[in-house]
């Protein structure tokens, strides 16, 4: 218990107190969505790395995304199961609830800036095949990385370092794990904690808001593109864009209902708080290799030649 007034130390993650009852279901569906994502993320990144036929920009992309998620995945499944495998609410110290914001926020954030490069990558070769070449260069693509993953971390690093120096009147989180926006929340209040939310905001335009418009503008311009294409370009050309805009929309829905969630609702929608929590962990991590796996033809392709050199050794 605590009140107003009082520097509180730690913070109690209680989503895990409401899962009492449901723990060890939530325990097996972690464990089977963390050890299918640590086999098909890196089963598709060996591939990109390995086979020459998928060393162009489209395919790096994509084991740039996988690597992303997996190291998310790699951050935040392995306390979760350990969480979950205990009993009762669980506490974190102020500073590890921080970092393990800022690593949630800065991947997801890279997770945005990286289907922005995809699709930058996307519509010049659809729209300005010519220039393909000198555009997407091998050395714009490896800038283009560092920027998807430097940019999310300084911004998210900054409002961390602001999130971190707030004294704290309340430690209570109806969430699995810690979030900056919560974690404010759980501020006493004043200019400090309105400076973080509206940094906040300001991190949230840059790194999720901005890059979802330029991938909407992007495929936009795509799809007005092969309307007036012939049928055989312009299915090609959308079939190479699917995987892409399945991934995005996967993020955009979970970014999505976690946003709405967190701003709508009051602090007494628990339930609503937690589902969206365990949604925000679980089904983008997932479905990210399931599509670029099923969905991208030279992918799938390779990863069956690999299964069976395997069988056949």
């Amino acid at each position: 218990m605590t009140s107003a007034g009082l520097n509180v130390t730690s913070v109690v993650l209680a989503g895990f107190l409401q899962l009492s009852d449901h723990r060890f279901f939530f325990f097996f569906v972690c464990l089977v969505a963390f050890v299918f994502v640590l086999f098909s993320d890196s089963l598709v990144v060996y591939l990109v790395v390995s086979r020459r036929s998928l060393h162009r920009p489209m395919y790096v992309f994509v084991a740039a995304v996988l690597l992303n998620s997996l190291t998310a995945s790699v951050t935040v499944y392995p306390k979760l199961l350990s969480d979950l495998s205990g009993g009762g609410a669980v506490q974190i110290s102020h500073n590890a609830c921080v970092c393990q914001a800022f690593v949630v926020y800065s991947l997801g954030g890279s997770s945005f800036m990286l289907l922005a490069a995809m699709a930058f990558d996307r519509y010049v070769s659809i729209c300005c095949p010519l220039r393909y070449a000198a555009l997407v260069s091998p050395s714009a693509v490896a800038a283009l990385l560092l920027l998807c993953w430097l940019l999310p971390a300084c911004l998210v690093g900054g409002a961390a370092l602001l999130a971190s120096r707030l004294p704290l009147c309340h430690s209570r989180l109806s969430r699995l794990y810690c979030d900056i926006y919560s974690f404010v929340r759980l501020s006493c209040g004043g200019g400090a904690a309105l400076l973080s939310e509206v940094y906040g905001l300001v991190c949230s335009t840059v790194t999720v808001f901005l890059p979802a418009t330029f991938v909407l503008f992007s495929y936009g311009r795509i799809l007005t593109i092969c309307l007036h294409r012939s049928r055989s370009f312009s299915n090609k050309a959308l079939r190479t864009c699917l995987p892409h805009l399945l991934v995005f929309l996967n993020y955009s829905l979970s970014t999505s209902s976690e946003l709405l969630q967190r701003r709508l609702l009051t602090a007494s929608d628990a339930d609503a708080s937690l589902l969206t929590s365990v949604l925000m962990i679980v089904v983008p991590t997932v479905l990210n290799p399931v599509v670029y796996g099923l969905k991208v033809k030279e992918i799938f392709i390779q990863a069956k030649k690999l299964m069976r050199c395997q069988t056949r050794s």
